[in-house]
């Protein structure tokens, strides 16, 4: 008989399908006629041209080295916030928030989650979000 963890754990894959196999770096997706990836369950998700380079003019020649989507970690530890992990990607979601410091850049951050509908806004086919069981 599985335990309450694992029947936790299989729930949170399921609910998690819609995320990316592998995540492409806006460089490649800028290069393809159809910028898509292929999600878990098999399914393809398409970018937004208009998008694309929306985040290539925010973060200049680093740009190519983004991984899209995005991923917007909705965890059960941190309730009322959301986390993004990687330098370019913190970058975004701060120059979104206009919150973005070049002397103090971060390879991870926390965000009140009330913030979610701003980025999602702006940023509806480049980002995700992702459930976490901690």
């Amino acid at each position: 008989m599985p335990t309450a963890e694992e029947i936790l754990q299989k729930e949170i894959f399921r609910v998690n399908l819609h995320l990316p196999r592998r995540r492409v770096a806006l460089g490649e997706l800028l290069n393809m006629k159809d910028p898509r990836v292929t999600l878990r369950d098999g399914s393809d998700h398409h970018f937004k041209r208009d998008e694309l380079l929306y985040l290539a003019s925010l973060l200049g020649d680093e740009s190519r080295l983004l991984k899209l989507p995005i991923i917007l970690e909705i965890s059960t530890l941190n309730r009322g916030y959301f986390r993004v992990r990687g330098r370019l990607e913190v970058r975004v979601i701060d120059e979104i928030l206009g919150e973005y410091d070049p002397l103090n850049e971060k390879t991870e951050a926390l965000y009140p989650r009330y913030l979610l509908p701003r980025i999602r806004r702006r940023l509806p086919t480049t980002t995700t979000y992702a459930f976490i069981s901690e």
